[in-house]
């Protein structure tokens, strides 16, 4: 990419907030935008000569088998619709369903806030008191941000009786901390706990195996690792026990576990006869709603389309790498006398505890300054106030050059940071004028 203010090429190394465009994208919406323009609502039936597009009557179909991929799942578990909180919320009412004997869900203290704010809405729903009914994961040690694994096993051990539902990120969006998925869902399950992730910051970062950890229910972003556009079509996985549909013993009901339905939810074979009779297609489809957004699938199909030309295995082995080689740097880095106070990894340093991010937290009063320096000098990465700055050198498309031009760059800004006399003015300055007035911090 190229830096918007002087077109000077840039390193960006901020996949897990907004992935960077496929050449294949703009290919990809131009044949779209063309059958749009010459068919019209033909387009939903025909296919289109030299176009790899199918119909957009199968658009959602066409990218379910390598989002299958991507998630680890069968094919009948995935449906590519929505978005990332819209799916948790479709996920919920049907898998929290509180009672006297079960009814508090438990989320990591520091989730991201749309997550946050999706259990404390679900639970009001249910005229459930948050106060009493959420149940917030928080770090044994304030200075060290990360949840272990036994911590989390003893959380539910300790809430397992009047617990209904687990909800957890796969990784950790501040920290970039990678969750013992198979662990800690088999622990909740044999306690009789429903167990969801969000995998906004996990799908396409690192392979999952969502079928075989027998996770019961999970939802995803496209627009990060998956490098699908801001805002672009989310997914939703169900596992197969969860999604099957069973004719009743009267024939008139079939039966299915319940869910807030839509027309494009319903059985193909009786979708379009306009009878009012719903019968979900079995599998996570049946938790469709609308028909999906063609401009949406085409972003998607462009970007499964560079993704099958390698494997997610492969693209870890280059992350794992990549990774290293940031924390490498850093460590170097603070070894060094004028560097020894300036900043700290707060990602576990385990390759098997985290993905593609590093984040690093900045000594007090440095992070604008910092931020500052870096986006002059064309190093695109994102922070998370107060004094956190998150580094992610995605496999797909990030280099070893990337990542020592960051380092380079990183070390002229913090000792700029630090010399800096005048730190809180030019702080001032910056909320006033610059990016915080249109509050960046918070939207990244």
């Amino acid at each position: 990419p190229f830096s918007q203010e002087n077109s000077q090429q840039c390193t960006y190394l901020c996949g897990n907030s907004l992935g960077l465009q496929p050449r294949l994208t703009a290919q990809y919406q131009q044949n779209y935008l063309q059958t749009w323009a010459t068919k019209g609502v033909f387009g939903h039936f025909t296919e289109i000569e030299d176009s790899k597009l199918p119909p957009w009557l199968h658009v959602d179909d066409d990218v379910i088998g390598d989002m299958c991929e991507i998630v680890g799942a069968n094919k009948n578990e995935v449906a590519v619709m929505q978005t990332l909180t819209a799916n948790l919320h479709l996920a919920m009412a049907s898998f929290y369903r509180p009672n006297e004997q079960r009814w508090k869900i438990i989320i990591e203290g520091k989730a991201f806030p749309s997550d946050h704010y999706a259990v404390e809405s679900q639970l009001l729903h249910h005229n459930q008191d948050p106060a009493t009914s959420m149940i917030l994961l928080e770090p044994e040690d304030p200075q060290n941000p990360i949840l272990s694994t036994q911590q989390i096993l003893n959380t539910i051990d300790k809430h397992a009786d009047t617990t209904a539902l687990l909800l957890l990120p796969g990784i950790q969006f501040y920290t970039g901390q990678f969750f013992d998925i198979p662990t800690i869902t088999a622990h909740a399950q044999k306690k009789g706990i429903v167990v969801g992730w969000d995998l906004a910051h996990a799908a396409g970062n690192l392979p999952l195996k969502l079928h075989e950890w027998n996770v019961d229910f999970a939802a995803w972003c496209s627009y990060k690792y998956l490098n699908c556009g801001p805002g672009s079509i989310g997914g939703l996985f169900v596992h197969e026990r969860h999604s099957q549909v069973s004719p009743s013993s009267d024939s008139s009901k079939p039966q299915y576990l319940p869910r807030l339905s839509g027309w494009w939810g319903s059985d193909k074979s009786s979708r379009f006869a306009m009878e009012n009779n719903f019968t979900p297609i079995a599998g996570a489809g049946g938790w469709q709603l609308s028909n999906p957004s063609v401009a949406d699938m085409t972003a998607l199909r462009a970007s499964l389309d560079v993704f099958n030309k390698t494997s997610l295995s492969a693209l870890r082995q280059k992350s794992v790498k990549l990774t290293g080689y940031l924390e490498e740097l850093l460590l170097a880095t603070k070894q060094e006398k004028e560097f020894k106070d300036t900043f700290t990894i707060i990602t576990p340093s385990d390759p098997e505890a985290r993905g593609a991010q590093l984040s690093i937290r900045l000594a007090p009063g440095l992070l604008d300054h910092v931020m500052h320096v870096l986006e002059q000098k064309g190093v695109v990465v994102d922070e998370r106030r107060p004094d956190v700055i998150r580094v992610a050198p995605a496999p797909l498309y990030n280099s070893w050059q990337d990542v020592l031009r960051f380092m380079v760059v990183f070390k002229d800004a913090c000792k700029e940071a630090a010399n800096k006399k005048d730190g809180e003015a030019e702080s001032s300055v910056m909320v006033e004028g610059g990016k915080e007035d249109k509050g960046w911090s918070e939207v990244k």
